[in-house]
């Protein structure tokens, strides 16, 4: 049974990856960092069959340890300080974290483990202010963020040690990839989660900034399937993972919130200061080697990719607004129960009344609250 050791394996990638390596047979590990709480909602369903270990990108020598007690086949090296507006406020850190950290791993490896295998997780955002469209493995970088900049680093690090250390080093340049999954302070989730809050009547605006960027924009899921697919070739090479389709975010924003019937003119606003200091205008990749090489194309299209985040999001608030007690937030509100008995009861503002029962998943029904 092969081993695999995946770095933000409670991240959105690294759940994915968990998922897709189980089912091929894998004993998976995963890395996490020591902090005094810890986020496991998004392989809370797996957590069972995986093992968590404490290191940290930062401490070469829990990397080492890791590397030592874990022995694995392959290594995802998906952790970083991934939040692209983020690195404009802590630049050191993500330096560190998401440049100099892919060296201490490889370190790591060629110390203790030279025949592992290494997937590093490169971005389209090393791009950047893009010299030609669409962008493909021999598109220059030219990175617009210290997020960016530090993944260029990251990226050639990995190049350098496949070239002087003969370790099997590949990287992954992966174009935006969303799902449910997706961390609230991404701007896709940002929108789907607010469509859903205004569809129910508990939010009034979004603000977003420049609704005019495209992005080359695929699912997750089918974006760790090309990971894997890189560590079982016989030679280690880099790869463009992408639809080769780009769309604006106003785009997305409409189509997010035509899925729950409301015109976005109505409830986006635009606020300055969710402009980037130095933007990155369009993103879209040109994933042919993938497709030659590793017989890769994605599954998921745009549309079904935005539906499905939007669904996924209706689908959790219906439910916290369900089984949540909101009498803290209003003076007015429902008993709601099921169909026969009321046995299980929360209480909800008014103005989502009608909203659950007309279009609940499961009819739940409602009553004012007696004195």
């Amino acid at each position: 049974m092969k081993k695999a050791l995946i770095t933000g394996v409670t991240g959105q990638d690294g759940s994915y990856l968990s998922e897709f390596l189980l089912e091929q047979g894998y004993e998976v590990h995963g890395m996490v960092r020591r902090c005094s709480s810890q986020n496991f909602s998004r392989i809370e369903h797996i957590k069972d069959k995986i093992a968590l270990h404490q290191a940290d990108l930062l401490d070469q020598s829990s990397l080492e340890a890791l590397v030592r007690d874990v022995q694995p086949d392959e290594v995802y090296n998906l952790a970083a300080m991934s939040f692209v507006p983020a690195s404009w406020t802590q630049p050191i850190m993500t330096s560190d974290f998401t440049g100099l950290g892919v060296t201490r791993m490889l370190e790591a490896i060629r110390l203790v483990k030279p025949s592992a295998k290494f997937y590093q997780a490169s971005s389209s955002e090393m791009f950047g202010k893009v010299k030609s469209e669409p962008q493909n493995e021999q598109t220059p970088f030219h990175p617009r963020s210290p997020y960016g900049v530090s993944k260029v680093y990251g990226h050639f690090i990995t190049v350098n040690y496949r070239e002087s250390y003969n370790i099997y080093g590949c990287s992954g340049i992966l174009f935006n990839h969303e799902s449910p999954r997706r961390g609230i302070e991404f701007v896709t989730r940002k929108i789907t989660d607010a469509v859903a809050r205004i569809k129910l009547g508990v939010q009034d605006k979004l603000f977003l900034g420049n609704l005019d960027a495209c992005r080359d924009w695929g699912f997750a899921g089918d974006y760790v399937k090309a990971m894997w697919l890189m560590l079982q070739q016989d030679q280690p090479d880099d790869f463009v993972v992408a639809t080769g389709k780009k769309h604006s975010v106003r785009e997305f924003v409409s189509l997010a919130f035509d899925r729950v019937g409301l015109n976005y003119e109505k409830y986006v606003e635009i606020d300055p200061k969710f402009y980037r200091p130095a933007e990155v205008c369009t993103l879209c990749g040109d994933a042919s080697k993938a497709k030659r090489v590793l017989n890769w194309e994605p599954d998921v299209d745009f549309n079904q990719l935005v539906n499905m985040m939007v669904d996924a999001d209706l689908q959790s608030l219906q439910l916290n607004a369900e089984t949540a007690d909101y009498s803290q937030n209003t003076q007015t509100g429902w008993e709601c129960g099921d169909d026969a008995n009321f046995v299980v009861y929360a209480t909800i503002p008014a103005r989502l009344f009608n909203y659950f029962k007309n279009a609940s998943g499961h009819r739940v029904i409602a009553r004012r609250r007696r004195a």
